[in-house]
């Protein structure tokens, strides 16, 4: 994880591009540690007398509750933040509410529009933050999603990966954890809603060091033959709702996740998906309520993988 320049000790979680291919198997195998105890009813009060800030300017359901629920389970408390309830809203900068959380907090979550944003608010705060969603990146989801391809694959490495749709903020974090976890990975996107090209340029220079293939092509055949798993996203995010009739046109149905595609995938791929979901646009309802869909044991994984996040950043596992 990155190392903040306000302090040599703390650590933030901004993006998928900070976490080491060790970072990641720490974190979950911390995960489902914590994930077993909790099931098991011997959850241990890692975070007593922790407070967690959640900052929101994006609208969430999974980002949110999980984070709530996780600090609770760990014996922490959590603060919600709302951009329009803060003094952020009447033009407080973003440094200046930065050093006064800090006073008050252990750690920041932000769910944030511009990255640039959440990454102002980690230099100034002398307290870990962790990116909640921004523009770019989604590095909690893809945790979530590695956990949960662990668990039904039972490895990583050697894995495929399928993304067909936008090239958003988790198809570039994804892109990141695929390869630095061994998965190769072809997103398949239209011209001019590709992944960052930066994040492609990474996350294939971390593919030569770990055995994964990365690939970004316009062809959705070609990305989802043979592989062990196919993920997408809506279409139209957050703060893309003007954009709606253009999308449609764009990723209709070319880009849809549905029986005929999962076909071209291995018999036993499972299909992801960060959900919200729109059944009819970017996936059929028959894909994401049928039996190859772990969308559900994803969404829950995000949970589990944020409380290892939240101890590790802590110091506290």
């Amino acid at each position: 994880m990155k190392t903040s320049k306000t302090s040599s000790s703390k650590r933030d979680l901004l993006s998928m591009h900070e976490l080491s291919g060790r970072d990641i198997d720490a974190i979950l195998k911390l995960a489902s540690k914590l994930k077993q105890e909790q099931k098991s009813g011997r959850a241990r009060p890692l975070l007593r007398g922790k407070t967690l800030g959640m900052i929101f300017q994006k609208p969430s359901t999974r980002t949110r509750v999980s984070f709530e629920v996780g600090m609770y389970q760990l014996g922490g408390d959590a603060v919600y933040l709302s951009a329009s309830d803060i003094q952020i809203a009447r033009g407080e900068t973003i440094e200046d509410t930065a050093k006064t959380l800090s006073g008050y907090l252990d750690c920041i979550m932000a769910r944030v529009y511009d990255h640039a944003d959440v990454q102002k608010l980690a230099t100034h705060a002398s307290v870990p933050v962790i990116n909640g969603l921004s523009d770019a990146y989604h590095p909690c989801q893809i945790l979530a999603d590695l956990l949960t391809i662990k668990e039904r694959k039972k490895k990583l490495a050697g894995l495929k990966m399928a993304w067909l749709g936008d090239g958003d903020n988790v198809c570039n974090d994804l892109l990141l954890g695929a390869a630095k976890t061994g998965i190769s990975m072809t997103a398949a996107c239209p011209a001019g809603y590709e992944p960052l090209e930066d994040v492609v340029m990474a996350a294939k220079s971390e593919g030569k060091k770990t055995g994964a293939d990365i690939a970004v092509t316009s062809d959705p055949a070609v990305a989802a033959k043979g592989a062990d798993v196919i993920a997408t996203d809506t279409f139209i995010s957050i703060g893309k709702e003007g954009e709606q009739a253009t999308r449609e046109a764009i990723f209709m149905p070319r880009y849809q996740v549905n029986a005929g595609v999962m076909r071209l995938a291995k018999k036993d791929a499972i299909f992801m998906h960060c959900l919200p979901a729109k059944r009819g646009q970017e996936v059929t309802a028959e894909v994401i309520d049928g039996p190859q869909s772990v969308v559900w044991q994803e969404a829950e994984n995000r949970l589990h993988a944020q409380k290892a996040v939240l101890c590790m950043l802590m110091k506290k596992a």
